[in-house]
């Protein structure tokens, strides 16, 4: 069982990421560099490349079909959520929020592997590891940071459609979005995220905050 290891706080602000929808080809990049980072086994993965579908057809008034099909990928990891109900629910305090860059990580000396914080997350951030029998999840590169260097899906998304940074920065610059098809209300965690969604993406009439307009 590997030693978990303490890093020091990157940031004195929570840090979020910012994704471009509207860029992203879903080319899938950003997976497969952080499945390579993170040594993944098949099946495992921290960075998760969605295609999102559906809408269909309807009929005006007069009768004329109106398309409001609508098709797009999405690009989520974890969030590092202000609320992360991982962390509520983990009953050795494995899962743990971190002062500061407001990370969330494991810490595996705690972690018995029960699963509690995979059954909670709404965004399936936390997989359990075969090898060791605990959680693991996205730590935010959390070493690369440390040697001053970007997460690795955000260096090498070949759109620049993943950005990172202190969240209250990132929604100043692009808006505090965090909410399309195909993604749980942002109400039961708080995800630090902002989206720029894709032209066909559809919220189903709710709003930014997850709820029913």
């Amino acid at each position: 069982m590997s030693k978990f290891i303490v890093y020091p706080a990157v940031s004195s602000k929570q840090l979020g990421f910012y994704i471009d929808s509207a860029r992203c080809s879903g080319c899938k990049a950003c997976q497969v560099a952080c499945k390579d980072k993170n040594n993944l086994d098949v099946g495992r993965k921290f960075r998760r490349v969605y295609e999102i579908t559906g809408g269909g057809y309807t009929r005006n008034p007069k009768g004329a079909l109106i398309n409001n099909v609508f098709a797009y990928t999405l690009s989520i990891s974890c969030n590092h959520c202000d609320d992360p109900i991982c962390v509520k629910n983990c009953p050795t305090t494995a899962m743990h929020k971190r002062e500061g860059d407001g990370i969330v990580m494991v810490d595996t000396d705690k972690c018995v592997g029960c699963g509690a914080c995979a059954w909670s997350c709404p965004y399936g951030a936390p997989q359990m590891n075969p090898e060791t029998k605990q959680m693991s999840k996205c730590d935010f590169c959390i070493d690369l940071q440390q040697k001053g260097e970007q997460p690795v899906c955000v260096a090498t998304c070949p759109l620049g459609a993943i950005q990172f940074g202190p969240i209250n920065e990132l929604r100043e610059r692009y808006g505090d979005l965090d909410y399309v098809t195909g993604l749980p209300s942002p109400e039961i965690t708080h995800p630090n995220l902002v989206i720029n969604p894709h032209q066909g993406a559809n919220n189903d009439g709710i709003n930014n905050k997850g709820e029913r307009k």
